[in-house]
């Protein structure tokens, strides 16, 4: 006696985690491109210091000095990225499959998955590529990690980059190396609204960001910045829904987003990042303490 056993299928999708974007931490939105593809910034030189001539005996006529001109020239920022993309949720589709294909829930599970990790990828990207700061790469461990993060702070004071801002970037291996390492103890007491935009803990005063590895460049260790020096616009979002356009018994969906990121040349140096050459090492644990 043959006997076919029921199927049932829940009204769930297994969705797949994704983080929300931690990018605006890191960034800022100062200038807009509204009417406008290209935005052009003055860079604008200074004058250097003399002694003043009291007696007026020197060879400028001048008793300041003499005269300087200043050097007026411009930094030019032309949005690069315009992308797409679109899909169809066919009627019968969504019937047949217990409503769970729709085109609302379609779209918003396209901008988590795909748009805002590719969005992030390449802010993460350009900022370590116009970095005013890159040492040679180096192999962290717990034992180390401390020191080489005290180095972009270091670097960061020298170039006098405001200390109050500053955001330090690290991927999920670098963070366990922070946790492992006798030296760092974070102060995780942090507000509520902070810790929702993705913030963990505060380390000699910048905020600590955690990243997935799937975001950042290869051989990424950390990143220390501060948002004043990279230029984030997101032109153009436009996400369209729509129902039984010609030739589609359904839902058309279709999205375009113009986006770039842009390291003004004066304020590079307000960005430290550090690579590395190897995978992290943990030392043993007699030389390492667990900090939290």
């Amino acid at each position: 006696m043959a006997i076919e056993l029921v199927t049932k299928f829940k009204p769930y999708v297994d969705e797949l985690f994704k983080n929300e974007s931690k990018r605006d931490l890191m960034t800022n939105q100062d200038f807009t491109w509204t009417g406008a593809h290209t935005v052009k910034v003055y860079k604008i030189s200074t004058s250097g210091m003399n002694d003043y001539d009291r007696a007026g005996t020197g060879e400028s006529w001048s008793r300041y000095g003499a005269v300087a001109g200043l050097d007026a020239t411009t930094e030019e920022f032309t949005l690069t990225r315009d992308r797409s993309f679109t899909f169809v949720v066919d009627r019968l589709d969504k019937d047949e499959t217990g409503m769970q294909l729709q085109a609302a829930s379609a779209l918003a599970r396209q901008l988590r998955e795909v748009v805002v990790p590719e969005v992030d990828s390449y802010t993460y990207a350009t900022m370590t590529a116009n970095a005013g700061h890159k040492p040679d790469a180096v192999t962290l461990t717990n034992d180390n990690v401390y020191a080489e993060i005290m180095k972009g702070s270091e670097a960061l004071d020298d170039a006098e980059i405001p200390e109050v801002g500053r955001v330090l970037l690290v991927n999920p291996a670098t963070y366990a190396l922070m946790k492992r390492s006798r030296d760092i103890v974070l102060d995780t007491d942090v507000g509520q609204e902070a810790r929702l935009r993705g913030v963990i803990g505060i380390l000699d005063g910048a905020a600590v960001v955690k990243v997935p590895s799937i975001r950042l460049p290869k051989n990424f260790g950390f990143m220390l910045a501060h948002p004043s020096a990279t230029v984030d616009p997101l032109k153009m979002e436009d996400y369209t829904i729509h129902q039984n356009p010609p030739g589609i018994n359904g839902s058309l969906v279709e999205g375009r987003v113009c986006y770039g990121t842009f390291v003004l040349d004066n304020k590079k140096n307000a960005i430290y990042y550090q690579e590395v050459s190897a995978a992290p090492t943990v030392q043993s644990s007699s030389k390492a303490g667990s900090k939290t």
